[in-house]
C-alpha cells in the first residue's frame, strides 16, 4: 500500500515540477482514502509556506472538519523540512513515509529530528525509502535543469 500512496505522492511532485516549482509531493491518507494532497506553490504564491506537506495539511483538515489528523499517514517524495515537520508533529500526523531524505534542510533525521523528538508532545512513526530512487530523481532532474538554463 506503500508505493501505491507514494506514487500518488510522486504524480503530485510531477505538477510543481511542470509549473517550475521544487518537485515535492505530499498525499494524507486516512483509512486507506486519500483526504489531502499538496504540491510546491511557493514561487506560485510567492509565499514560503506554501510547501506540499503544508498545502496537504490544509486540505485534510478541512476534509475531516479539524486541525487534529490522528489516524492519518503522510507520503512525501522528500524528507520535510523543519518548518513542514513542525506542522507534522502540531497536526498530530501518526506515520511519515517519505521517499528519500533531504541532506542539506531535513527536518526528519537527516538534518534535525523534530517528528521524533521527545520534548515535544507528540512523536510521528517514520519509514524511509519508498520509491527512494524515483523520488530523489526528480528531484534531482529539477535541479539539473535549473543548473543547465543558468549557464546559457
Amino acid at each position: 500500500m506503500d508505493e501505491y500512496f507514494m506514487r500518488l505522492a510522486i504524480k503530485e511532485a510531477y505538477k510543481a515540477y511542470k509549473i517550475g516549482e521544487v518537485p515535492v509531493g505530499a498525499i494524507v491518507v486516512k483509512d486507506g482514502k486519500v483526504i489531502g494532497r499538496g504540491y510546491n506553490i511557493k514561487e506560485t504564491l510567492k509565499d514560503a509556506t506554501c510547501h506540499a506537506e503544508i498545502i496537504a495539511i490544509k486540505e485534510a483538515s478541512k476534509t475531516l472538519g479539524g486541525w487534529r489528523l490522528l489516524g492519518t499517514t503522510m507520503y512525501v517524495t522528500i524528507e520535510p523540512c523543519p518548518m513542514c515537520a513542525g506542522a507534522i508533529v502540531n497536526s498530530r500526523i501518526e506515520r511519515l513515509v517519505i521517499g528519500a531524505r533531504d541532506f542539506k534542510m531535513g527536518g526528519c533525521g537527516s538534518v534535525l529530528n523534530i517528528v521524533d523528538n521527545p520534548k515535544l508532545n507528540h512523536r510521528v512513526d517514520i519509514v524511509w525509502g519508498i520509491l527512494d530512487k524515483d523520488c530523489s530523481s526528480i528531484i534531482k532532474e529539477f535541479f539539473k535543469k535549473i543548473r543547465e538554463n543558468s549557464k546559457k
